[in-house]
This record gives C-alpha cells, structure tokens and sequence, in this order.
C-alpha cells in the first residue's frame, strides 16, 4: 500500500469516529426529566443557579439542552465532506451542551468576565443559556416561560427572529413545537421528582 493511501486510509478512519473526547457520556432515558437529575445530580444544581440568576425555568433550559445536544458535554455539528468523502470540516463553531458559537459564547464571556467557563461544563452551559434568553426577554419580548419561541430565537439568533427567518424553514417550526412540548412534559415531571427538590 503506498504512503498516500495509507494516509488517506488513517485521515478517514480518524475522521468516522466523530467529536472524540469520551467525556460527552450522556444520560439514559432523556425523555424523564427527574432521571436525568438523579443520574447527574450536579445538573440539577447548575439549572437552579441559572435560574435564579436569569429567571430561566429549568424546564426550559432542560428542554432546549436536550434538542440542542442530548446532553452530551462536547456535542459538536457534523462534519462537511467535499466528494462524499473528504471532510472539510464542521458544519458550524456550535459546540458543548449549549451548541453555543464561537462568537455568541465570546460574547458571553465579555459580557460576564467569565474567562475560564467552558462550553462542555454544565454550570457553564446552564449559565450561557440563561444569559442568552434573558437578553432575549429584554430585546424582543419573549417570556422565559416559552420554551418554543425562545429556541426560535436561540437557534436563529435575535436577528434572525426579529426577520422571522423560522417562517421558511419548516423543519425549525417543527422542531420548536417540540422543544415547547418536551418543555411541558418536563416541567410536569419536575413537579413529581425527588431529585429536583
């Protein structure tokens, strides 16, 4: 086998295995609320912090975590191939359980002099997002409490809701209506667990 396919053989293989970092262990059964804080009890804690801080329900938080990154701590967009076969890259910067982008989470760190917070750290991520939809309550009006609209404006960015950018994509407008619905269904759970007390 020559040296370029063996290295095209190597880059590909390395490529197939994904984000790497087996730090991003998620939770089982993500569809109940009150046992992803029994097995991550620390979640719970950094929910709750970012709530009091910023008013974001854990519900909330919770629901849109859960569409963004199934709770995996280095979730990352997929890769870019060029030919179907060469990878060129992420889809976007989006990274960690907030899927928070290089710019936005800069912004972040300005914003609240946090230098060290990282994007793969619960607290960390919990505290981005409550920063991110409490300035979104501010600047456009949306409730903390609207888990569907708030996912619009964090998937889309402030910009792009105040363009209604959503409308022409109805895949998004699904999947809103879900985050909303997990939101509900979260929130009711909630009401009925140990580990959120």
């Amino acid at each position: 086998m020559s040296k370029w396919l063996r290295a095209m053989v190597i880059l590909l293989l390395a490529a197939s295995c994904g984000g790497g970092g087996g730090s991003g262990k998620t939770p089982r059964n993500l569809d109940n609320a009150c046992s992803i804080l029994e097995q991550r009890p620390t979640y719970y804690r950094a929910f709750r912090a970012a709530e009091r801080k910023w008013g974001v329900p854990v519900h909330v938080q919770m629901a849109t975590i859960y569409q963004e990154s199934k709770f995996k701590s280095d979730a990352r967009t997929p890769l870019r191939y060029s030919l179907g076969v060469i990878p060129m890259g992420r889809q976007s910067s989006a990274f960690g359980y907030s899927q928070a982008l290089d710019g936005t989470w800069k912004e972040y760190l300005a914003a609240t002099g946090k230098r060290n917070a990282r994007r793969d750290n619960i607290r960390d991520a919990a505290d981005f997002m409550g920063w991110y939809m409490s300035l979104t309550n501010k600047q456009l009006g949306i409730s903390l409490h609207d888990a569907r609209n708030q996912y619009l404006a964090y998937h889309e960015g402030r910009t792009g809701y105040r363009r209604g950018t959503y409308n022409n994509k109805a895949w998004l407008l699904r999947v809103s209506s879900e985050v909303g619905q997990r939101a509900v269904t979260y929130d009711i759970q909630l009401r009925n667990c140990r580990a959120a007390r």
